[in-house]
């Protein structure tokens, strides 16, 4: 049997990632989800009043002890996410709480309210 470089053997089993409740569908009215990356507990796309376009991305950075980390990115032609431009980053201890935290970020944007977040940010 010749096999290639990148397939396995019945005894070599690559790593799989457990089901967790962070890999949950967190839906949000009127943003629509976009594909999950590899850490990732949400993201969507967010659409302010203006027209803007948001990227909100929620994902696990414990690897990294940052707990887990909402930012927000700016989206220019379709799902070209600006992804080195990151408009924000919020930190939180449990994946409920990020949860939490994407959800009202999202909202957040939708109603016009991101200038009024980040200022809040800036303040503490």
């Amino acid at each position: 049997m010749v096999m290639l470089k990148n397939e396995t053997t019945e005894s070599e089993q690559l790593p799989v990632l457990p089901l967790t409740d962070q890999h949950r569908e967190v839906e949000i009215p009127s943003a629509a989800p976009v594909r999950l990356q590899t850490l990732d507990i949400a993201r969507h796309v967010a659409i302010a009043p203006n027209g803007k376009r948001y990227v909100v991305a929620t994902f696990d950075d414990t690897h990294l002890d940052r707990g887990y980390v909402t930012a927000i990115y700016p989206q220019q032609n379709g799902y070209l996410t600006l992804i080195r431009l990151v408009i924000c980053e919020l930190r939180s201890e449990t994946p409920g709480e990020a949860v939490q935290k994407h959800i009202s970020t999202v909202q957040v944007i939708q109603q016009g309210k991101l200038d009024a977040l980040l200022r809040s940010l800036h303040q503490e």
